[in-house]
């Protein structure tokens, strides 16, 4: 079995190499937010390559088994963690739901899709943490719903201290495969970026809302 570190530079290995992340410090992205950003990821990729799909979807098992033992249910946070959640849940031989970000607006206007109930405990599965907003905005309509949200597990967070702030805040526990620094360290060794712009890609993820202005 891998070690953490070891998962995080597998994990940030895939994603460079399928760009599912894309690092740009000289033309940065613009996020919906309006924030100017070095990086851009798009887990949704890993879903088209069996082999890597296969690895990261194990290595969610074994994060939950460890972190998170025998929850009732495992959920994704839609859309982009639908089908991570639903390879996860096949895997362990558990039921699944996912998490709308807002009621459906026709039929019974349902939050979370799927049968839940009151009582259960939960694991979410996440692709992507940024401000962890949405992410805990799923934690918030479980609870709602009776459940008992044993914790989280993303493929990628960027790391952000607000994002360290607002899970703390809320009680929740994230266990992610991979996480910015790694991607960085990994992006160096596969010569994707150069040293001198490591200092600029760290200035970004310590004041991700000024960065670039």
């Amino acid at each position: 079995m891998l070690s953490n570190a070891e998962t995080a530079a597998k994990v940030a290995e895939f994603l460079l190499q399928i760009k599912a992340v894309r690092l740009q410090p000289t033309e940065p992205f613009t996020w919906a937010s309006g924030w100017k950003s070095p990086i851009y990821c798009d887990n949704r990729k890993t879903l088209s390559h069996p082999r890597i799909r296969t690895f990261i979807r194990q290595k969610f098992v074994e994060a939950i088994t460890a972190s998170f033992p025998k929850p009732d249910v495992i959920a994704g946070v839609a859309t982009g963690a639908i089908a991570q959640g639903v390879l996860v849940a096949e895997e362990m031989g558990l039921p699944f739901v996912y998490v709308r970000p807002e009621p459906k607006k026709h039929g019974l206007g349902n939050l979370i899709e799927g049968e839940i109930k009151s009582g259960q405990s939960v694991v979410v599965v996440e692709d992507l943490i940024s401000t962890g907003g949405s992410s805990l905005k799923a934690v918030d309509a479980l609870r709602d719903a009776g459940c008992e949200v044993k914790g989280m597990a993303a493929i990628f967070t960027y790391g952000f201290p607000d994002a360290e702030e607002n899970f703390r805040k809320a009680g929740v526990q994230l266990s992610t495969l991979c996480d910015y620094s790694s991607l960085i360290r990994q992006a160096l060794k596969d010569n994707l970026i150069a040293e001198t712009e490591l200092e600029q890609l760290e200035a970004w993820r310590k004041n991700p809302s000024t960065w670039g202005k």
